[in-house]
């Protein structure tokens, strides 16, 4: 008997960890990145989606869209299953230019996930990159697996991605008017 594939699509934001061997983790790029990370060992493996490089606190809580939040958090959810640090192997996709209107954001995130991941010691065995076409990926996070397909016509990624741009301006406009009409007390 052989176990079916269960699919999991990882959206914007969202981080995903298992150790299910018929997990399947998949998810559609543009400028945003995709680490699939996994230990070999202990077989358990995960994959982020985030659309900003840097991080920090978020106001309306979406912290997980920025690299170090999204980073740390599969990082972390990697070992809390039983991984181990000095294993984790990774495979980087994404940062295409398809949105112009979102300037070099996906070249800005491609040199950051380089960066961390130079920083913290963990070898990124394959990658692709930046370009200009957006990509689907599947990973088997398990096995440490990935499969990549560059999309022809990304217009749908185009869409969610101005779209979520247009998202985070409003979100901003809005906690600007509420801080200034705020009053801080001591």
């Amino acid at each position: 008997m052989t176990n079916a594939l269960t699919p999991t699509t990882v959206v914007q934001g969202e981080v995903v960890v298992s150790d299910n061997p018929s997990a399947l983790l998949t998810t559609l790029l543009g400028s945003c990145i995709s680490v699939c990370m996994f230990d070999p060992v202990t077989q358990v493996g995960g994959m982020n989606h985030f659309l900003l490089p840097g991080g920090g606190e978020s106001h309306d809580g979406t912290a997980m869209r920025f690299g170090v939040n999204a980073m740390e958090k599969l990082i972390n959810g990697i070992l809390k299953a039983g991984g181990k640090r000095d294993r984790l192997r990774c495979k980087a996709f994404g940062g295409a230019a398809i949105v112009p209107s979102l300037g070099r954001i996906g070249h800005e995130n491609s040199l950051f996930v380089r960066q961390y991941l130079a920083d913290e010691d963990i070898p990124c065995i394959a990658q692709s990159l930046g370009g200009t076409q957006a990509r689907r990926v599947r990973f088997w996070p398990t096995s440490g697996k990935a499969q990549q397909n560059l999309i022809q016509d990304g217009q749908a990624i185009v869409r969610q991605e101005e779209a979520y741009n247009r998202q985070e301006a409003e979100a901003e406009r809005r906690w600007a008017r509420e801080a200034s009409s705020s009053i801080e007390l001591f």
